[in-house]
């Protein structure tokens, strides 16, 4: 017979396949011929003998023919050895059906008790169950039995033969997903299926996120897309990529039927993909004449097609709702796009668990269309459970159902709802780019006063879900991309922000570390040099820069509210603001601080700056002096300690090398080398004594303020850096604690060597150095964002950093072959992490919003770096 006029059976890509049959009755022959195609996998076939022989060394005892001592002994110890074989044998079915593994059973079945609990274990991993039932006439089966090795007898093959025929017809009943009865699988094709969840990605896909009828909004996104439309009204990318909806498309927005008419269209024409979810899953059990409540939007559904009736006729309309209800209840729970069968992206309507991915079952239906929830609010809503802290097996999960305000990334899952029913925006993901366009909603079409983005403005205050932290998480930032941190940083980085910041809600920035130049001084007897930090920024593209003093002092940021109502729209509560430090922590003791906080009050409002600006608040980046008013322990236990013992140690040896030179001793030498070295040490000890003075109350503190980030409604970074020295200068004219910050404009080779010789002056003068900046706050070269900042230190001032003879030559020999690439990429991401941070406060995102990106921050610096960078 020819293989096309054969008949075919399809075996599952994955799951159970129980092979049910009297012994000789070919199992294995077939099993060895699918092995031989290429079907199966060997690894693929569990044997019952085959664990009769590891856990019994014999797959066959034969206690016939022996006295009734013997063979009971031998059928004894057969039984024993048989269920140990099935023990192990289920051990490893039930951990291959977890990984959503195929494994075919070979053993005979024939007892229902046996088949079924490979039906229950199938039902609990959530994988196909198929049985193939090996029909041979009795007659047969004896006579390949006389052929055996180790015949299993006359009588016992009788005996399974009848057994199987009384249980042939029951079998069909017993919950198998297919059951297959062959009389001769000579007569047989078989075909492995694919993994139907699986697709491609192709040239790359575009996940759109809950469209809710908003049908222009939805065309808006799939043209922004890059998406054209051809004559018969379907959109083409010009590049192969293909649509893909997370549900929802339908129901609460004013055009729910052209949405779903839409995504069939596109689906049956092989040009996207959508998935089950809640609403379309209602919708279609409706279509299907099924009892529903339609509600929370979806009777706008009905009433669409009802319309539809009107103008098209009732069989238009039924041919529709026959055509629509296939669509959505057939619909699959979730959707894998990978590469090579290797998974990159999991798009689920509501959430998905790790151990769902690829699997299909009523319950992981259930899960994917509504997420894991526990109950009800006093509200009547239901309570969400944060799935996705769980998630740990490696693929972005992109999905939608709970709105959000803007894209949220934690653990690698994606929310890419962003209510635009609600009147938020409509999101669409673009992978492998890992990018987000959005558009805003024309209105708000629920016109919901409870709807999820209003519940979500109202509990911007609440505590953030630690949990869902701890394990690594990404914060998306529209400056560098995706910053992904690890767990192991977070840990400490929480620990820091429990005990010892100030509180959270007003914790809204931690400036970037800053990273020296990439290259080392060209220039014999320096580390450090403006030139090499001018020449990255020209290879950058940059045609401007600034020079600004560097102030040895503290970091610090200046959080400053209006009055102490204006902060509670902000922070929750009244205050007049904060003062903290690059580790989150308050910076002056607090009677110090809230004297400090009260004059800056008193003579901003004074000078009307709050009223002129139009802002309730101001946020600045700045430096405070002097030094010792953060580092006074570390001063004194450290730098005073090692240089006055410096100092003593080497004044004496000097004064010691001197006599012996006067009695003639050959000493030249090592008298002059320790001459420097008694200098390199009174170096170092003015390097931070001239950085550290007494301060008797608000007189001695300076605050040098070079960053105003954010104003109400607005930030700042898109400002040139000339502008934010002359806020600086405006900020110093309006209170005395304020103080200028010299600066430089570079556009030529002549202001470079202005610089240069500006920096050498100040440096030799003991000043700490300069920092270079490009034109503006954020730059980029080719989509690259560039180092927003570089720091110059003077000779004297890195005696502090790197040891007091550092600059001897083979020292700094070995300091020159520093790497700076982390450093470079810390001070990137941090940099991305603030921007992104005051950008979600101006907009009065939640503060676990904000959180993610201050404790992103934090956590990289808990990560280790050479602190001398």
């Amino acid at each position: 017979m020819s293989n096309s006029s054969k008949r075919t059976i399809h075996l599952p890509h994955a799951g159970l396949v129980v092979l049910v049959g009297a012994s000789n009755s070919g199992k294995t022959t077939l099993l060895d011929r699918l092995v031989c195609e290429g079907i199966l996998l060997e690894t693929e076939v569990v044997s019952s003998d085959h664990f009769r022989k590891l856990v019994g060394d014999t797959e066959f005892i034969d206690w016939s023919g022996l006295p009734r001592l013997e063979s009971d002994v031998l059928f004894y110890e057969y039984q024993q050895m048989s269920a140990k074989a099935f023990e192990a044998m289920d051990t490893i079915l039930a951990m291959r059906c977890r990984l959503n593994k195929l494994t075919v059973v070979d053993a005979t079945h024939l007892y229902a008790e046996d088949r079924q609990k490979y039906v229950q274990l199938a039902a609990k991993a959530h994988v196909p169950v198929m049985a193939l039932v090996l029909d041979v006439p009795e007659a047969v089966l004896l006579e390949r039995d006389l052929g055996r090795e180790h015949p299993r007898g006359r009588q016992r093959v009788k005996q399974q033969a009848q057994l199987l025929k009384r249980n042939l017809r029951g079998i069909r009943e017993e919950g198998f997903n297919a059951c297959y009865v062959l009389k001769d699988v000579e007569e047989m094709n078989f075909v492995r299926r694919v993994q139907p969840l699986f697709h491609e990605i192709g040239s790359g896909i575009d996940i759109i996120g809950d469209i809710h009828g908003c049908y222009r909004e939805m065309l808006e996104v799939i043209e922004r897309l890059g998406y054209t439309e051809d004559t018969k009204g379907l959109y083409h990318h010009p590049d192969g990529r293909r649509l893909v909806s997370v549900g929802d498309v339908m129901s609460r927005g004013p055009e729910s039927l052209q949405a779903v008419q839409f995504w069939k269209k596109h689906v049956d024409a092989g040009l996207a993909y959508m998935i089950d979810s809640n609403h379309g899953w209602k919708i279609g059990r409706y279509l299907d004449g099924r009892k529903v409540t339609l509600s929370h939007g979806d009777e706008r559904f009905a009433e669409e097609l009802a319309q539809y009736e009107q103008k098209a006729g009732k069989a238009a309309a039924e041919q529709l709702r026959s055509e629509l209800r296939d669509f959505l209840l057939h619909a699959p729970s979730h959707l894998i796009f990978g590469r090579n069968g290797l998974r990159h992206v999991v798009v689920a309507h509501a959430g998905i668990k790790d151990h769902f991915i690829g699997k299909q079952s009523a319950r992981i239906s259930d899960y994917c269309r509504y997420g894991d929830t526990e109950g009800q609010d006093a509200n009547g809503k239901p309570i969400r459970k944060d799935w996705f802290v769980d998630h740990e097996s490696g693929e972005i999960v992109v999905w939608g159902h709970d709105p959000r305000p803007q894209p949220t990334l934690v653990n690698q899952t994606v929310n890419i709802d962003q209510g635009v029913v609600f009147g938020g925006m409509l999101t669409a993901y673009r992978y492998p780019e890992k990018e987000f366009v959005s558009v805003p909603a024309h209105e708000n079409y629920a016109n919901d006063p409870d709807s999820p983005l209003v519940r979500w403005q109202r509990k911007r205050f609440s505590p953030p879900n630690l949990r869902k932290l701890i394990a690594g998480y990404s914060v998306l930032t529209e400056s560098y991309g995706e910053v992904r941190v690890q767990g192991e940083w977070i840990k400490s980085a929480i620990d820091t922000v429990s005990h010892v910041t100030v509180p959270m809600e007003e914790l809204v920035y931690i400036p970037p570390t800053m990273s020296p130049a990439p290259a080392v001084s060209a220039e014999e007897g320096y580390l450090e040099h403006p030139r090499e930090a001018l020449a990255y920024y020209r290879g950058q593209g940059v045609q401007t820069m600034v020079a600004e003093k560097k102030h040895m002092g503290s970091r610090a940021i200046l959080l400053l509210f209006k009055n102490e109502q204006a902060a509670v729209q902000y922070v929750g509560y009244p205050t007049l603001g904060t003062i903290y430090s690059r580790s989150g922590r308050a910076f002056f003791e607090q009677s110090l601080g809230k004297q400090v906080m009260e004059k800056l009050n008193v003579d901003l409002r004074t000078a009307g700056y709050f009223e002129r600006n139009q802002t309730d608040f101001v946020l600045l980046d700045a430096e405070i002096v002097p030094w010792n008013l953060k580092a006074r322990e570390l001063i004194a236990a450290q730098y005073a300690h090692v240089g006055e013992a410096a100092l003593l140690d080497r004044s004496k040896l000097v004064d010691k090398l001197k006599q012996a030179k006067v009695a003639g001793r050959e000493v030249g030498d090592w008298l002059e080398e320790m001459e420097q070295k008694y200098a390199n040490a009174v170096t170092f000890q003015e390097a931070f004594q001239k950085y550290c003075w007494d301060v008797d109350g608000l007189d001695e503190i300076r605050i040098a303020p070079f960053h105003t980030l954010a104003h109400s409604g607005k930030t700042f970074f898109d400002h040139s850096h000339i502008w934010h020295m002359e806020q600086n200068r405006e900020l110093a004219g309006l209170s005395s604690l304020f103080m200028e910050t010299e600066y430089r404009v570079i556009t030529d080779e002549a202001s470079e060597e202005e610089v240069i010789r500006w920096w050498n002056e100040m440096t030799e003068d003991g000043h700490e150095g300069i920092v270079i900046k490009p034109e503006r706050f954020l730059m980029k070269n080719r989509d690259k964002m560039i180092q927003p900042a570089i720091k110059v230190r003077g000779r004297k001032y890195l005696h502090i950093i790197y040891g007091m003879d550092y600059l001897a030559p083979e020292n700094l020999k070995r300091l020159k072959q520093r790497r700076t690439n982390k450093k470079e990429r810390h001070a990137l991401m941090e940099g991305a992490l603030g921007m992104e941070g005051v950008e979600r406060f101006v907009r009065k995102d939640t503060v676990d919003r904000i959180h993610d990106c201050v404790l992103a921050a934090l956590s990289l610096e808990s990560e280790p770096i050479d602190p001398r960078l």
